[in-house]
């Protein structure tokens, strides 16, 4: 059979693109052509934003409790095709499907903090603020948004805020990422279903192009984007050129900070999960271990037995720990890294490259990787490579962990692992990373609070998910009032 043809979701119907540019969408453990994804023009884009131009009056008067109702159609109806979803994620995407199956759960669990907006959209008042006059602030939807979307959760991330953008009364564009389109289009198969009025929720597939034309075009809001930290700087000054707000949550280069005082036992699982879970590909991966004293051989030893035991494979496959990396280039790409750590002088402990695995011959398939002896100005301890490599530092004391992490210039994620309560008020205090994790190996904060960042792992003033969501899909207008 053909590959399926990805279509545009406008105004309600299903439309083929106009453009003759295509994209492949492979299936990373066969390396199979599974869809075909338009790389849509301006003039498609321009029709998506001017539906959902028309549809914002009407959308936005509409009352906080109708639109929480589609909220929990919405989350009714992912249940339903949940396995399915999960699924195609693994398909187009290539994780093991335990962690599909997390990542659609993860994104219901945003629809079911966003169906609280007829109370999160409350606003505040005061009384006399002077003789006979009173002062209100209301939270208002702001217009037409969209979300500039990654390859690494694609069902997942654009739900961190079209839930909480239509709830506030907005209407809301998606751009897929061209690499995985395919879980976010049985997305608006779903949202289809549920029956939004036409120009609410829209769908525009496409490249850097059908970006630029979004964020160029004069009735864009503003922008949500996850991705890497060039892509995102990029976006982020061309919002502000446009006047757009903007979310961008970017790279990432995580630290996992291991104390003497640890419970290895404990921690060596979370590691594994934290450094090689969806192959690295996440923005909250471990991608250091920071061994502090003499935990540095007892745990580079552990580390080593449990990643040689991991299984890799095809991620339908209920058995598989570990899937391929999302395509080719990706793969040459990570062991360009791998050859770049050879050079620096780092110690290649366990070698993940010419993995096999039966059947699969095609696919893209690494091994977990792991260097030892890795110090902090090496690339691979400064660049983020989103793979399964890992590298263990080790150095003295607790301030020189905090020291490697501070010389990095992303602020994700970071993690420590003691039984101390000192070492750990003292890491939460100083640390200058998001999100934290507490002898959590990822950091990963629930829907009803920000995913955070900083540094060069976050432009912008709010984050995506819970009240920060709320207030950037809102303007606050207010009121200071008199009678006579």
């Amino acid at each position: 059979m053909e590959p399926k043809v990805l279509k545009n979701y406008i105004d309600g119907e299903w439309i083929e693109s106009q453009s003759d540019e295509l994209l492949n969408v492979r299936n990373p453990a066969t390396n199979e052509v599974i869809a075909q994804v338009p790389m849509s023009t301006t003039d498609e884009v321009d029709e998506a934003v001017q539906a959902a131009c028309v549809a914002y009056q009407d959308w936005r008067e509409t009352t906080p409790f109708a639109r929480a109702r589609y909220m929990f159609r919405l989350k009714n109806f992912m249940e339903e095709r949940f396995e399915e979803l999960s699924q195609i994620i693994v398909q187009e995407h290539g994780k093991i499907i335990d962690e599909a199956r997390g990542e659609v759960r993860r994104g219901i669990e945003n629809i079911e903090v966003a169906a609280g907006v007829p109370s999160l959209m409350l606003g505040y008042n005061m009384e006399d603020v002077s003789q006979g006059i009173d002062e209100d602030c209301v939270y208002q939807p702001a217009g037409v948004f969209c979300c500039v979307a990654p390859f690494n959760f694609p069902n997942m991330v654009p739900l961190w805020f079209l839930p909480y953008a239509v709830a506030c009364g907005n209407t809301y564009i998606v751009k897929p990422s061209e690499q995985c389109p395919m879980s976010q289009n049985m997305l608006f198969e779903i949202l289809d279903e549920i029956d939004f009025p036409p120009g609410v929720v829209n769908l525009v597939n496409g490249d850097k192009r059908a970006v630029d034309a979004l964020l160029e075009h004069p009735d864009m809001v503003g922008v949500s984007f996850v991705g890497s930290t060039p892509v995102g700087k990029y976006l982020y000054a061309k919002a502000a050129q446009h006047g757009k707000r903007a979310q961008v949550q970017a790279g990432a280069k995580n630290c996992l900070v291991v104390m003497p005082d640890s419970v290895l036992n404990q921690t060596i699982p979370s590691i594994m999960t934290s450094s090689f879970g969806t192959s690295g590909q996440r923005c909250l991966s471990g991608s250091l271990v920071v061994a502090v004293g003499e935990v540095y051989e007892p745990l580079k030893e552990k580390i080593l037995e449990a990643a040689s035991q991991i299984k890799v494979g095809y991620g339908l496959d209920e058995t598989v720990q570990m899937g391929p990396v999302v395509s080719k280039k990706s793969l040459d790409r990570i062991l360009g890294y791998i050859e770049k750590g050879l050079e620096e002088g780092a110690t290649l402990s366990l070698d993940g490259r010419g993995v096999t695995v039966e059947n699969y011959p095609d696919g893209n398939f690494l091994g977990p990787t792991i260097f030892s002896d890795v110090t902090p100005e090496m690339t691979i301890a400064q660049d983020e490579i989103f793979g399964p490599v890992l590298g263990i530092i080790p150095v003295d004391s607790f301030d020189e962990a905090m020291d490697v992490i501070h010389r990095s210039p992303f602020g994700n994620a970071a993690s420590l692992f003691t039984t101390s309560g000192k070492w750990a008020r003292e890491f939460k205090y100083r640390v200058q990373v998001g999100n934290i994790g507490i002898n959590i190996g990822i950091a990963a904060p629930i829907a009803s609070f920000p995913f955070s960042g900083m540094k060069d792992s976050f432009f912008g003033d709010l984050h995506g998910q819970g009240r920060d969501a709320i207030q950037f899909f809102t303007e606050r207008k207010v009121v200071i009032s008199r009678w006579f």
